[in-house]
């Protein structure tokens, strides 16, 4: 049966996020035979995304954060403890792991720093258990295939305007890694998958910006066709960064703080809000004077001839005041296009695994 985006509903109701199992059962995971072929995977550097939508329609999306905590101590008797808790974990070399969003909790109730798997967006050349540790979570988040060669559309930054990235190495680890696990994988630029989650009524036209953890990734799309690509190395990570050094804390704590229920851009309350909202706005003016610097030196970029949206997605857009600070931001800058308005996806943080999950989809028809 055909499948037309501008159908593809993915209401709060049609939405399962659930966490990871503890371990894979005795024998490895049996493929679900209820799911439709073609499945959406965004890897961020913060959090990792998978969707897949059933054959009565409902779409499952699991997160997980892109993070590990490697566990010391006496290894059998951690190994216990960790099952005992259901917290998921790996035994990689004779060490133990724990990924995702355990390893976070834990590395803030002790005041340690969790490790990365990508920085700024990529692959970080720093950490040297960052493939294997994004392979365990990975593999746990797409679970087996269902058909043979089952396509995979997953995220992959734009070249940075700011930074000199190795996108073929990045994308080509991510290619091999879902090859090995069975699945097709095409790659998708994060912003375009943002337009295609949320723009279908406007012909997807318009632009997408995700908001991430280590960058901002932003699509300038004419009916479905991206105009204008290009990322900034800055992202959620930046701001939890700076807010860090001038506060003397943890990123992680900078991180669970700016993510506290409460914290609004426009009130902040404390002086360590008056730093989020500071580096918010540096950020949030960056990304926009550089979108306008690239629009004017772009080429053959077709006509507008009605004002086009602005959508934000992404975990780091979902801070209260995000959309009002970034309009605010707007009017400062000389834009070369009339924008209609600016405002948040549905839901900002599925937004691009949602996009890349219409892509895997629009590919089985």
């Amino acid at each position: 049966m055909a499948i037309d985006p501008q159908r593809i509903e993915f209401g709060n109701d049609d939405i399962d996020t659930d966490a990871l199992p503890a371990a894979v059962p005795a024998g490895g995971p049996k493929p679900a035979t209820d799911l439709q072929p073609g499945k959406g995977l965004d890897v961020g550097t913060a959090n990792l995304l998978s969707a897949v939508r059933r054959k009565d329609g409902k779409v499952i999306v699991k997160r997980e954060r892109n993070m590990f905590l490697e566990v010391p101590a006496n290894v059998q008797r951690n190994r216990a403890m960790l099952t005992r808790l259901s917290v998921p974990y790996v035994s990689h070399r004779d060490r133990l792991f724990v990924l995702g969003n355990s390893s976070f909790d834990l590395a803030n109730m002790f005041g340690s720093e969790v490790r990365r798997p990508m920085m700024d967006g990529f692959l970080s050349p720093r950490e040297q258990d960052a493939i294997p540790m994004l392979r365990f979570i990975v593999e746990r988040l797409v679970g087996p295939r269902t058909v043979e060669n089952e396509p995979v559309y997953f995220s992959v930054p734009a070249p940075s305007i700011d930074r000199e990235n190795d996108t073929i190495y990045h994308q080509g680890v991510i290619e091999s890694l879902l090859r090995k696990l069975g699945y097709e994988p095409h790659p998708i630029n994060e912003g375009h998958a943002v337009v295609y989650a949320e723009l279908a009524e406007k012909d997807f036209t318009g632009i997408g910006v995700s908001c991430g953890g280590g960058m901002f990734n932003v699509c300038v799309a004419y009916r479905t066709i991206p105009a204008v690509t290009f990322s900034v190395s800055r992202g959620g990570d930046w701001i939890d960064e700076h807010v860090a050094k001038v506060m003397g804390m943890s990123r992680t704590r900078a991180c669970d703080l700016k993510e506290s229920e409460g914290v609004n851009l426009a009130e902040p309350r404390n002086r360590e809000e008056e730093a989020i909202v500071l580096y918010y706005r540096n950020l949030i003016e960056y990304v926009l004077r550089n979108l306008a610097h690239r629009f004017s030196l772009a080429q053959d970029v077709p006509s507008f001839h009605e004002p086009v949206e602005i959508v934000v997605a992404g975990g780091t857009s979902l801070v209260g005041g995000f959309v009002e600070v970034f309009a605010q931001e707007l009017k400062k800058v000389e834009f070369p296009l009339k924008i209609a308005g600016v405002r948040r996806a549905n839901d900002a943080l599925t937004s691009v695994v949602r996009g890349c999950l219409i892509a895997a989809a629009l590919e089985q028809q």
